[in-house]
């Protein structure tokens, strides 16, 4: 008899493979092999996968439909198996399973709408934390600041994309109003995504901000990450974003570093 886990492989390959045979080992109460029998168990295990992935990317769901989003279920089943028997953890890989299925070409903003979902749903399931107060901040003195690095709060998620992610997902969740959506005026959108308190925040950043976050994301220094966000727009607003951030309760704390670490 084959080893326990080539067994248990050979039990998931056939799982998400009709055309794999019922794996041995496996009878009915006659004691033979039973296609239908397992053929229910593996129908049962595909449509809870699926919904699973339903729940999870509801916005992926409505720009679809239900034919199209179970046909990319269904072949995303076949590539990658849950890992944990918590399903909340299931679906990492589905944005990136995305970007690479063919007939989803089509839409070419609908993989960064799944990875937007993906990041509220980790958003929304990462650890607590206390933001920092706007009083607590107001303290530091401006000479501190540009060797200060922020903490960032650890639900804090960014989302960038070369289309209206944004737009489009606010369009297809909850009460959201579809419609059309002109992909040739160009201009993505950067996505900041953070539960400071109950509720999951979304908004939309601009360009030289994202590049400050990310270097703070990083451990920059706010000089350093000012020095980013510059390279990246000119025009990048120091002052507003640290108050959308502190105000935000994207910010749980900072510490300081030297000023040659700073540099």
């Amino acid at each position: 008899m084959p080893p326990l886990a080539e067994r248990l492989g050979g039990f998931a390959r056939a799982l998400l493979d009709p055309a794999q045979p019922v794996p041995p080992g496996l009878v009915g109460p006659d004691g033979r092999p039973s296609d239908r029998r397992f053929g229910v168990y593996r129908n049962n295990v595909v449509a809870g996968l699926t919904a699973t992935l339903k729940d999870a990317y509801p916005a992926v769901y409505r720009i679809v439909g239900a034919e199209f989003f179970h046909a990319v279920a269904r072949c995303y089943l076949s590539s990658e198996l849950p890992s944990s028997p918590i399903l909340l953890d299931y679906g990492s890989g589905f944005a990136a399973f995305i970007r690479g299925f063919a007939p989803a070409s089509v839409l070419p903003y609908l993989a960064d709408v799944a990875a937007m979902e993906r990041a509220w749903t980790e958003s929304y399931h990462a650890a607590e934390a206390e933001p920092v107060t706007p009083a607590a901040f107001a303290a530091v003195a401006p000479a501190d600041l540009p060797a200060l690095r922020l903490h960032l709060h650890p639900s804090l998620r960014l989302v960038c994309s070369a289309f209206p992610v944004l737009t489009v997902w606010q369009m297809n969740v909850a009460e959201g109003i579809a419609g059309p959506v002109d992909l040739d005026a160009g201009g993505g959108e950067a996505v900041l995504i953070v539960r400071p308190e109950a509720d999951v925040v979304v908004r939309a950043i601009p360009s030289g901000s994202l590049a400050f976050v990310q270097a703070l994301l990083a451990g920059r220094s706010i000089l350093m990450a000012v020095e980013d966000a510059l390279r990246e727009d000119a025009g990048f607003d120091l002052a507003g974003t640290l108050h959308d951030l502190i105000h935000g309760g994207a910010v749980i704390g900072s510490d300081h570093v030297t000023m040659a670490e700073a540099s």
